[in-house]
C-alpha cells in the first residue's frame, strides 16, 4: 500500500507522554504537540538538555525504569516514543528494547493503550530498501547493532496488545516540512528516500488520535 497523505489535520487535544523528547525529532514532536493544544509530559534524563521545551511538564528519570515510567504515565492518553541511540559499530545496543519492554508493562499497569513509536527505515521488512549508500555502507558499518535492537523493539510493540503504530522514517533531515508525505507498506518499488523531522513529527502526532495506520508500520518519505 502507498498513500500520499496530507498531514497536520486538526485533532482533539490529548495528554501525551513523549520519550526521547530531547532528540532532534523528539523536540519537533513536543513543540508541535504543544502548538496543537495537547498537554505534553516529557520524560528526560537530563533536565539541562530540556531547557527549551517550554510548556512541557518534565519528569526526570531513566526511561528503562518501570516505576519512573508509571509516574510519568499517570493520567496520560497516549505515548509517543522517539527514542534513539547513537551509531554503535562495535558495542551491543539494548536501550531501545529494554526501555520499550518496561514501557509496555507500565502502560498496561496505568491503563494507557495508545503507543506511537518511531523506529526507522531498515527495521523489519524495510531492511534493504534504503538505497545503495545506506544499505551497503551506512547500515552494515555503523547501524547494524542499532537496528538489531530496533527489531527487538518493534517485536515487543507488536506483541504488546496495545493500540500501536510503528513509524519508520526514511533518512532524516532538518529541512522545512512539506505538509505531505508518502506512507508506504508495499516497499517493492522503494529504494531510498528522505524526509524532514518536522514532517515526521506531524505524521506521528496525527496517529495519536487517528486509526488509519493502527497496528501497521508505514515507512514515511517525501
Amino acid at each position: 500500500m502507498t498513500a500520499v497523505t496530507e498531514i497536520g489535520a486538526p485533532t482533539s487535544a490529548a495528554k501525551i507522554l513523549v520519550l526521547g523528547a530531547t532528540g532532534g525529532t523528539g523536540r519537533q514532536i513536543v513543540r508541535q504537540a504543544l502548538a496543537r493544544g495537547h498537554q505534553v509530559t516529557a520524560l528526560v534524563r537530563s533536565p539541562e538538555k530540556a531547557g527549551d521545551l517550554n510548556g512541557a511538564r518534565l519528569v526526570v528519570g531513566d526511561v528503562r525504569d518501570e516505576t519512573t515510567l508509571r509516574e510519568a504515565l499517570r493520567g496520560q492518553d497516549a505515548v509517543v516514543s522517539a527514542l534513539g541511540t547513537p551509531a554503535s559499530p562495535f558495542r551491543e545496543v539494548t536501550l531501545l528494547s529494554t526501555a520499550t519492554r518496561a514501557l509496555v508493562k507500565a502502560m498496561k499497569a496505568e491503563l494507557v493503550s495508545r503507543l506511537v513509536a518511531v523506529t526507522g527505515m531498515g527495521a523489519g521488512d524495510s531492511r534493504g530498501h534504503g538505497g545503495f549508500v545506506f544499505d551497503r555502507l551506512i547500515f552494515p558499518l555503523l547501524l547494524k547493532k542499532v537496528y538489531a535492537d530496533k527489531n527487538r523493539q518493534e517485536a515487543i510493540v507488536r506483541d504488546s496488545g496495545l493500540d500501536w503504530v510503528l513509524v519508520r522514517p526514511a533518512v532524516l533531515n532538518d529541512k522545512p516540512g512539506r505538509g505531505q508525505v508518502q506512507a508506504l507498506t508495499d516497499l517493492s518499488a522503494f529504494h531510498g528516500g528522505s524526509i524532514s523531522r518536522q514532517d515526521v513529527a506531524t505524521f506521528v502526532l496525527d496517529q495519536v488520535r487517528g486509526d488509519a495506520w493502527l497496528h501497521r508500520s508505514p515507512l514515511i518519505t517525501w
